[in-house]
């Protein structure tokens, strides 16, 4: 069996097990230029040029806008299980992060304050005047930026599996804490197994990031310390209130990665929030539990909105 690194992945048998795309190795070719990207019913990515970077992104279904913001190294593609679902009651705005994916990967420092002006300014680009917003653990962080610098361009809040500060009682968990003092590329393949609980998704994603894992360059090295100093300093623990948007914390109880009481606090100190807890969901359990994550956002975001 030939395995080969291609676009976005690995070439087995002539298919891609990439995360975000399909790549089509032809019979006999050489892959350098006999490759083809399908990204599905001509959806196509775009690279918009925004506060000083180019982002990669891509708007996909229609409706009321809602903007996706993912978690610390990984790409749009995070959103796999979601993107299916919501693009039948929105249109839906994903994108890479700074640091990580098709964007670019600058230097740090980065903070979720300028991770959360990328966001706007993809929405000025996108001629998105206000939009739903949902994060997952740091892109809940920069949806919190975004939130309480920009409370007009927010229809509906949506912070799943993250922090407002670290101290005492919020934050890191302990295992989690325990992979800080490693390399940016181990980190990533660490979290990405204490990310998920099951057995075979901890398998599945562990292969995967150990995969990615050996074809991070310099300049991915430096996006993931960039994330890695954003998500360590974040806080905005004193200005949550001024959050105005209707919120929904959402978050697994049996999260490794950040302590679940972290979304007990948020949820305290915005106005009005409400907090949903998913009985032994993961970190990631927008993956693991995706049905009833994605049941639950939709619910609060258009409760009008078919269930299917």
């Amino acid at each position: 069996m030939k395995i080969v690194k291609g676009t976005g992945g690995f070439v087995k048998e002539g298919y891609s097990i990439s995360l975000s795309k399909l790549t089509i190795l032809w019979p006999g070719s050489k892959l350098k230029n006999k490759t083809k990207t399908y990204t599905g019913k001509g959806r196509i990515m775009s690279i918009a040029t925004v506060n000083g970077i180019k982002l990669n992104y891509k708007v996909e279904g229609h409706g009321e806008p809602l903007v996706m913001i993912m978690g610390f190294s990984a790409n749009r593609s995070g959103w796999r299980s979601q993107i299916p679902f919501f693009r039948r009651h929105f249109k839906i705005v994903t994108y890479d992060n700074r640091g990580v994916g098709k964007s670019d990967k600058p230097e740090g420092p980065y903070s979720t304050r300028m991770m959360a002006d990328d966001a706007v300014k993809l929405m000025d680009h996108l001629e998105i005047e206000r939009a739903h917003i949902v994060g997952a653990s740091m892109g809940g962080m920069i949806a919190q930026e975004l939130a309480i610098n920009y409370p007009e361009r927010v229809l509906k809040l949506v912070l799943a599996c993250t922090f407002a500060v670290k101290d005492d009682t919020s934050g890191d968990t302990s295992e989690q804490a325990g992979l800080l003092n490693l390399s940016p590329r181990k980190m990533a393949v660490a979290m990405a197994k204490l990310a998920v609980n099951k057995p075979l998704y901890k398998f599945v994603i562990g292969t995967l990031a150990m995969i990615q894992s050996y074809f991070t360059g310099a300049s991915a090295r430096a996006g993931l310390n960039g994330q890695i100093e954003a998500c360590n300093n974040h806080n905005t623990l004193d200005r949550l209130p001024l959050i105005k948007a209707p919120t929904l914390v959402i978050v697994g109880t049996k999260d490794r990665i950040i302590k679940p009481v972290s979304s007990e606090v948020i949820a305290r100190n915005i106005p009005g929030a409400t907090l949903i807890k998913i009985e032994e969901g993961s970190h990631m359990f927008f993956l693991e539990s995706r049905a009833l994550f994605n049941q639950k956002v939709l619910d609060f975001l258009n409760p009008e909105s078919p269930t299917k």
